[in-house]
């Protein structure tokens, strides 16, 4: 390996890091993360599992043909949930983009907005494609 690919695997290495720490930060101080494992421990019985990736974590439930999960990502400072694709929402808060809803520092900071949202999410999960 050359200086500098070792450089560059270095760089992307502190990068990932900084990702981490950065979502760590927003799921903490959002509240985000003690509502996911709420709603694993209370609403699912503790039958769910998350997946953690760098900046983003997925709460998934269920089997075989009844498989749905929640997808959070942490872009900077927002917090966005990853829905099935449906037509741009006329509601101006979240932001929608049509697969996402984002929600930006100040409103997630609205521990009660972003509750009931979650709830939605929760109430309506994406549903995975079986793997039959």
């Amino acid at each position: 390996m050359s200086a500098e690919e070792d450089l560059d695997e270095r760089a992307t290495v502190v990068q990932r890091n900084a990702r981490r720490e950065n979502a760590k930060r927003v799921l903490r101080e959002s509240g985000l993360a003690e509502m996911l494992q709420g709603i694993n421990k209370n609403l699912l019985k503790g039958r769910g599992y998350f997946e953690e990736y760098d900046s983003m974590v997925l709460l998934k439930w269920g089997t075989g043909y009844t498989r749905r999960h929640m997808w959070v990502e942490i872009v900077g400072n927002s917090i966005r949930f990853r829905l099935t694709p449906h037509r741009k929402c006329v509601n101006s808060i979240p932001l929608c983009d049509g697969e996402y809803h984002t929600f930006p520092g100040p409103l997630w900071a609205n521990r009660n907005l972003l509750q009931a949202e979650l709830k939605k999410y929760y109430e309506r999960p994406v549903a995975e494609s079986s793997s039959d």
